[in-house]
């Protein structure tokens, strides 16, 4: 009976895998980033047009239905994760909003 004979698959190299896969993560984050500085100038405007004025504070019962509906999409974080995500996301497009107001007067 003959051995068979296997031959090597052309699979990456770890380390080549590796360097393709940050690759990808940094094109990620940069696409993240910059929705993220959208997100911030459309909040700032959100803030602007309350009817109490300029930084009315936080909607906490919105920002509960925006993490449940993102846990919707993103179910490998969940809400919990989520939530701490998106409560660093909303402090510092707040946080940015109110430094641009502050040098506006």
């Amino acid at each position: 009976m003959e051995a068979t004979v296997h031959t090597p698959t052309t699979t990456p190299a770890p380390d080549e895998r590796i360097r393709e896969l940050r690759g990808r993560i940094d094109r990620m984050d940069a696409e993240l980033a910059a929705l993220l500085e959208r997100r911030a100038l459309v909040a700032a405007e959100v803030q602007r047009l309350k009817p109490v004025g300029y930084f009315a504070g936080r909607d906490p019962r919105r920002e509960r239905e925006l993490v449940e509906r993102m846990a919707e999409h993103a179910p490998r974080l969940g809400a919990e994760r989520l939530s701490a995500i998106m409560d660093s996301v909303i402090s510092a497009g707040l946080s940015a909003a109110q430094e641009d107001a502050e040098r506006r007067r």
